[in-house]
């Protein structure tokens, strides 16, 4: 756990369930990251445009306003976050969308009903790793 808050990444989760939300950013904290998190993706751009600078984007492809897709769609045009790792984290399990989330750059794609928290949050650290 000490290596783990010397070399702290910081994750940026995006999902609209509230409750889901406070339990990922719990379990991430818990995993020695520093969590900032944001319940919609408008809101989440006008972070990344404000000069946050995640090394993780965690988010969900169903949300209000504009979904995963767009979001990813604007940030990748806006060249928001260069060597960012994105994963999408959706009960969309559809081989369709996650062609489409593959075709927009995300390095995993985790389907929330699959896997408890702490499975996500080593899923994510194994991304991690290998890109070190």
């Amino acid at each position: 756990m000490e290596q783990e808050a010397k070399n702290k990444n910081k994750i940026f989760i995006i999902d609209d369930d509230n409750f889901l939300l406070e339990m990922y950013v719990t379990k991430f904290k818990e995993g020695g990251f520093e969590v900032v998190a944001s319940l919609d993706t408008k809101e989440a751009l006008n972070r990344l445009r404000e000069g946050l600078v995640p090394d993780i984007i965690l988010f969900d492809i169903v949300m209000p306003d504009m979904d995963g897709f767009e979001f990813l769609k604007v940030v990748n045009e806006e060249n928001l976050v260069k060597d960012c790792i994105k994963i999408a984290l959706t009960n969309q399990w559809q081989e369709s969308n996650i062609k489409k989330a593959k075709e927009l750059g995300v390095s995993d794609y985790i389907v929330k009903a699959n896997f408890i928290p702490s499975e996500v949050l080593n899923n994510v650290q194994k991304i991690i790793d290998k890109k070190k």
